[in-house]
């Protein structure tokens, strides 16, 4: 039998009107369409496929490349799903894909994760920053900070390494039961 909260219907037309019960209903929708949350991260994933600006592979198999390095480095599934998730703002947003893939990132996966999302241009612009006139050293106004090993890990290690046309590119299938199992469910709002 179906329960009242699955069926029934909000009638608010204003917040301000609302009642728990119609919250409730809205609560118990949205846990059961959760799903549609991976599903969504996937298919930005997958539109990374058209979007090479000027780099040796397309922005899908750098970040496909870039999850399997985390992978093989033995990162757990929250770095490994960042890594394949760093710059999927660029779907929206090139100067601003860091910000938006840890937003994306912030609700399912630890702090230190989000932070390391968050900085990873800056860290690892090491790598090139210069060749645009900007300082290659920016990632040293985060020395001290706690999680500056892992960005700076992420960043020398699997980032800036993973242009490579013949390098390692696991398909995206590969990393899909981990974006389902990270995205299952938020541990915070």
């Amino acid at each position: 039998m179906t329960s009242v909260h699955e069926t029934q219907q909000p009638i608010f037309t204003r917040m301000d009107e609302s009642t728990r019960d119609e919250w409730m209903n809205i609560a118990t929708v949205t846990t059961q369409n959760q799903p549609r949350v991976a599903q969504g991260i996937l298919e930005m994933l997958r539109s990374l496929s058209t979007i090479t600006d000027g780099f040796a592979v397309d922005q899908l198999t750098h970040c496909l490349q870039t999850a399997a390095r985390a992978e093989a480095a033995g990162a757990d599934e929250e770095v490994i799903v960042a890594a394949l998730l760093h710059d999927v703002g660029k779907a929206i947003s090139v100067a601003n894909h860091p910000r938006i893939a840890a937003e994306i990132l912030r609700p399912y996966v630890r702090e230190e994760v989000v932070w390391m999302i968050e900085v990873h241009q800056d860290f690892q612009g090491r790598h090139y920053y210069e060749h645009l006139g900007l300082d290659p050293n920016a990632r040293e106004q985060y020395v001290g900070h706690e999680h500056f090993a892992l960005a700076e890990q992420f960043a020398d290690d699997w980032d800036q390494t993973s242009f490579d046309p013949d390098g390692p590119i696991p398909p995206l299938e590969h990393f899909e039961p981990m974006v389902l199992r990270v995205f299952a469910a938020p541990h915070r709002i």
